[in-house]
Order: structure tokens, then C-alpha cells, then sequence
């Protein structure tokens, strides 16, 4: 008796899930990906957003900066 009980709580709570529909996907969609030198802060110059990133990089790095 007891398992049949269990049983039936197991379906009834699970039996739920089951029985949702399909979600509609209208409306937001998230923010579009754009290039990282559309930016406002590179104004769309890939060519000085390049040597921005290349000079940022050559900072970083420790051995270039002691020599």
C-alpha cells in the first residue's frame, strides 16, 4: 500500500512537467554583437584599435618594459 502511494505522488508531481507548451520568442532577444572597434572609444577604426591593443599588449609585458 505504502509503495502504491509513493507511486502515485511520484506521477501526480512529475505529470506537470509534461504539459507545458511551447514558449513563444518574440520580443527581446538580447543585445546584437558588434565588432570591438565599433565601439564609441575606437570610433570604428579597426587599424587604431589594432595598434591600441598591440601597444596596451607590449605594456603588459614585463621582460619589454625592463630592457
Amino acid at each position: 500500500m505504502k509503495r502504491i502511494v509513493i507511486a502515485m505522488f511520484l506521477v501526480a508531481v512529475s505529470l506537470p512537467g509534461c504539459g507545458e507548451g511551447k514558449v513563444a520568442s518574440a520580443g527581446y532577444q538580447g543585445k546584437p554583437d558588434i565588432h570591438p572597434w565599433d565601439s564609441p572609444e575606437a570610433g570604428g577604426a579597426k587599424a587604431q584599435w589594432e595598434r591600441q591593443i598591440q601597444t596596451r599588449t607590449l605594456n603588459q609585458n614585463e621582460y619589454a618594459r625592463t630592457r
